[in-house]
């Protein structure tokens, strides 16, 4: 199984080198609520370092003293990088450790430490900021200026990063072969590698409306989404009205996470969707025998507060915030073909 993401807008008009050092890749996690201040939970937030989140939700559990599933996260973040992120610690009727003893290995740091109700879920942060630096810049200044104005303006098609479906596909491979085995596997690779399946659909999905030039255009039937929100709702028959709120970025047209339960698109565009997929029925049937529900994802990214700096040293620094879920390397590839300047972990960003 290939992933193929073909662009929105055309070949990148640069090159670039990223990740030449953990600094040049920071994520800040925004959370978008307060933690109440009390509660079973111990809400960590913490900033690390070329380590990636699974590695770090495994030293929190050890020093608690708890299992892994205590301990809840929002998103994984990737290994070469600097993130801050939060974690939570059911702690009811446990004694507190220490938690500054996380930050011995010198590759952590504890910044804030509180209380909360309820577990930290996935998925349930708002946003994550970026700040990139993209070093040995090759390509035209003025046509990398215009792209620049066009992804801040227009965005980019909301494609899964390559950091889901692992180094060189191979988690979405060992996915594929573990549909077919239907061998017993651990319940953190079980997650992964449904996670992988489903967004390969979807990736399949907006490859399509890529390639048809509708991937940021409402058509009749689609399932729209609110920007920055997960509301959504159908669109049976497009105006004038739904154009302008695309046209303006208010709305996107929505794909599925696949999943059981009922469409809320319109009965073509589901058939349609399907249809689609058909290639695929037997990972789409796996999705619906392993419980997982039907959701929706937008087909375009916005990035907000999206600016960026041509540097006296050749360099291009990017500062922007993405939703939750959505990739900084999908945006990256509408710019720049870029290359690691090091080996990258198969976890990202979230």
């Amino acid at each position: 199984m290939t992933d193929t993401r073909p662009p929105a807008w055309g070949d990148p008009p640069g090159r670039a080198v990223i990740r030449s050092c953990p600094e040049d890749f920071m994520v800040t996690e925004q959370l978008g609520f307060e933690p109440s201040g009390e509660g079973e939970h111990v809400f960590l937030y913490v900033q690390k370092r070329n380590l990636n989140s699974a590695d770090l939700q495994q030293r929190i559990a050890d020093l608690a003293g708890v299992p892994p599933r205590d301990i809840g996260l929002s998103g994984l973040k990737d290994r070469n990088a600097v993130t801050r992120q939060w974690f939570s610690v059911g702690m009811a009727g446990r004694t507190e450790p220490d938690w500054q003893t996380l930050q011995s290995a010198g590759d952590v740091q504890v910044l804030a430490v509180e209380r909360h109700l309820r577990k930290l879920r996935r998925g349930v942060h708002k946003a994550n900021r970026f700040t990139l630096v993209l070093r040995e810049l090759r390509g035209d200044r003025v046509a990398l200026e215009q792209r620049l104005q066009l992804l801040r303006d227009e965005g980019v098609p909301n494609y899964f990063g390559e950091q889901r479906f692992g180094r060189q596909g191979s988690t979405l491979e060992q996915a594929r072969r573990w549909l077919s085995s239907g061998r017993k596997i651990t319940r953190n690779k079980r997650g992964l590698y449904l996670s992988a399946l489903r967004s390969y659909l979807f990736n399949r999905l907006l490859a399509e409306r890529v390639e048809a030039g509708s991937w940021n255009t409402v058509l009749n039937g689609d399932v729209c989404m609110l920007q920055g929100t997960r509301s959504l709702f159908t669109c049976e028959q497009v105006d004038d009205d739904i154009r302008a709120r695309a046209a303006s970025g208010d709305i996107h047209p929505g794909l599925p996470l696949w999943g059981r339960g009922k469409s809320p698109a319109g009965p073509e565009r589901a058939r349609q969707q399907a249809e689609s997929l058909k290639e695929d029925l037997d990972i789409c049937e796996f999705l619906e025998s392993a419980g997982l529900e039907l959701s929706w994802r937008p087909a375009r990214m916005l990035a907000d507060d999206f600016c960026w700096q041509f540097c006296d040293d050749g360099n291009l620094q990017l500062d922007f915030s993405l939703g939750a879920g959505s990739y900084a390397t999908a945006l990256l590839a509408g710019l720049v073909r870029y290359k690691e300047g090091v080996v990258r972990s198969d976890k990202g960003s979230e």
